[in-house]
């Protein structure tokens, strides 16, 4: 068959009706999550190839959190998919009103190189518990992982319930020139335009799960230990190529060169005096990445780290210091264990810094002060965030996870997920007695009473 016939075979099983009953959803949650226990060494070994994951980072990124995933929608889907019953509008007296969720059909999950298992799989567990039929196409970059997740998807479930498709851009193209009834991708705001665009020949509804420049604020209020500690670890997880990961530290000018040096302490607690030997250090995916990475280290003062190793394509966790606003490196997403580190003497105009920019997908803020978190919890636009911490907010299946502006749109993670690939549909239910009259023709003398009941 082509890829049209494909999808069609797809679309024919969801129109049988199957997707709809709570055991068909329960069923491919369950055989997805003995598929990936099934697979968790060769995915494991994957990442390592693609990535150099230790076993440990690959199960609390990714495998961990999909097994989270699966459990949580298992947990609740019965109370996700009862219909909601609403409040009626006076207008309407009688009646009773439901919001009633329904799967949408065929969806497209296309995902990134940097958590291939994760930003793969936790998609589709929001897509079985809507009820809904998947085409899933990973990234042509992570290669190993690529294989072996259509090697564990193919092996697990019928092609009339996934259908996983490798390749580069030739079938990105493809797949985004056939119909589907929503597209979920996670990548680039370059490329989610594309997406967007593409999905526009159809109106089809679209999440973007993109990136974007996410700030660190520490102000002279912040435990500067914990701050650097926390810091490191968000920013070196994965080399830095985490969408969500610090791209750059806005500091108080009093407490940089304090941060700077707690830092370098605790890169060297955690991968040693050279982390380009380090076993738990990972490496950069490709060498066009890694010369990208090694390009922006011309972009200011190296205070720390700037060393790399062409054979391992690994970058050691690297400080600039103070780079100028106009450079590469505070253009771009850095997506490398590469951090500018900017003081600032006034911590509203760290603040402005930040609005003049794109609405970042996270933003961190380390202070003490409740008035400031209350400030930039509820006045400045961005993803979502932490105070005190970084990255681990998305971890919680009971919070959405998704970007604003330029660093995406839509949402998921737990319900949220489930919402995403289900239409709520807005039913009322009208009894045939009383009819009351206000509504119909002729309408003289009705408008006092309808100005009340509305």
């Amino acid at each position: 068959m082509d890829l049209n016939e494909e999808i069609n075979a797809l679309r024919d099983a969801f129109r049988s009706g199957k997707t709809y009953e709570r055991a068909w959803r329960v069923q491919q949650l369950t055989t997805l999550k003995k598929a990936l226990a099934a697979s968790e060494g060769a995915l494991s070994e994957a990442l390592r190839l693609d990535l150099g994951k230790d076993v440990y980072e690959s199960y609390i990124t990714e495998i961990g959190m999909v097994y989270g995933e699966i459990d949580y929608a298992l947990k609740h889907l019965g109370g996700w998919m009862h219909p909601r019953r609403v409040a009626g509008a006076l207008a309407n007296y009688p009646s009773s009103n439901y919001i009633i969720p329904q799967p949408v059909g065929v969806v497209l999950i296309m995902s990134p190189w940097n958590y291939p298992v994760q930003l793969t799989l936790a998609p589709l567990v929001a897509a079985f518990s809507a009820g809904d039929v998947a085409v899933v196409k990973p990234s042509r970059y992570s290669t190993h992982t690529s294989a072996a997740l259509k090697q564990m998807l193919d092996g697990a479930f019928p092609a009339d319930v996934v259908r996983t498709y490798e390749g580069g851009s030739e079938m990105n193209t493809a797949l985004l020139a056939q119909r589907f009834d929503h597209i979920f991708f996670t990548g680039s705001p370059k490329v989610g335009k594309v997406v967007m665009e593409a999905a526009s020949k159809y109106l089809t509804p679209v999440t973007l799960e993109l990136g974007g420049k996410s700030p660190v604020v520490i102000d002279e209020t912040a435990d500067i230990p914990l701050a650097a500690r926390r810091i490191a670890w968000g920013k070196c997880l994965n080399a830095g190529q985490t969408c969500v990961a610090p791209d750059y530290v806005l500091v108080d000018r009093r407490k940089m060169d304090a941060f700077i040096k707690a830092f370098g302490a605790e890169v060297k607690q955690m991968y040693t005096d050279d982390p380009l030997t380090c076993p738990d250090f990972p490496h950069i995916i490709n060498e066009k990445h890694y010369q990208r990475l090694r390009g922006l280290l011309g972009s200011g003062k190296i205070v720390l780290g700037g060393t790399h190793d062409d054979a391992t394509r690994k970058i050691a966790p690297t400080i600039l210091e103070n780079p100028d606003p106009q450079s590469p490196v505070m253009q771009e997403e850095i997506f490398g264990p590469i951090l500018p580190v900017i003081p600032f003497d006034d911590f509203d105009g760290a603040l402005a810094f930040i609005n003049d920019r794109e609405h970042p997908l996270a933003l961190y803020l380390f202070s003490n002060n409740h008035e400031r978190q209350d400030h930039v919890v509820h006045h400045l636009l961005y993803g979502g965030g932490c105070i005190n911490d970084c990255v681990c907010h998305l971890a919680n299946p009971n919070m959405p996870f998704g970007g604003v502006g330029s660093s995406g749109m839509g949402r998921y993670h737990g319900k949220d997920g489930f919402e995403t690939f289900s239409h709520l549909k807005s039913i009322l239910v009208k009894p045939a007695h009383p009819d009351i009259p206000l509504r119909y023709a002729p309408y003289k003398g009705k408008l006092k009473t309808a100005k009340k009941l509305m």
